[in-house]
């Protein structure tokens, strides 16, 4: 499975961003599909998650209510949808999938990965 995220760019604080996570097939009804991020000198952290088995979504309680993951009907487009972006959540934002079911939390829990796409939020 191949992952391409795009929809990072430079945002103010409080603004919105949609970030996109497209896969070479069908990928998010058999995989779970999450999002991480990692800012520098910082660990790559969970920002959420979609289980492709129950269809369940979760996002870290540091973006509870800001931000929301969802997928289109063909599967293939993973969404995390970003709103009242503050400048702690500037990163690197990476689309994974997991084979596990439920929702994956940690990054080996992930077998793929995209390469990535900036967030900059000015303050």
């Amino acid at each position: 499975v191949q992952l391409v995220e795009s929809g990072g760019g430079l945002v103010q604080a409080g603004g919105s961003l949609r970030l996109s996570c497209a896969a070479s097939e069908r990928a998010f009804n058999r995989y779970a599909g999450g999002w991480f991020r990692q800012a520098p000198g910082k660990e790559r952290e969970f920002v959420g998650a979609a289980s492709y088995s129950d269809r369940r979504t979760d996002v870290a309680d540091s973006v509870k209510g800001r931000f929301t993951i969802h997928r289109d009907s063909a599967m293939k487009t993973l969404y995390l949808e970003m709103n009242n972006l503050q400048p702690e959540d500037a990163a690197v934002y990476y689309c994974a999938a997991s084979m596990l079911t439920g929702i994956p939390q940690r990054t080996f829990q992930y077998d793929y990965w995209g390469q990535g796409t900036q967030v900059t939020v000015s303050s």
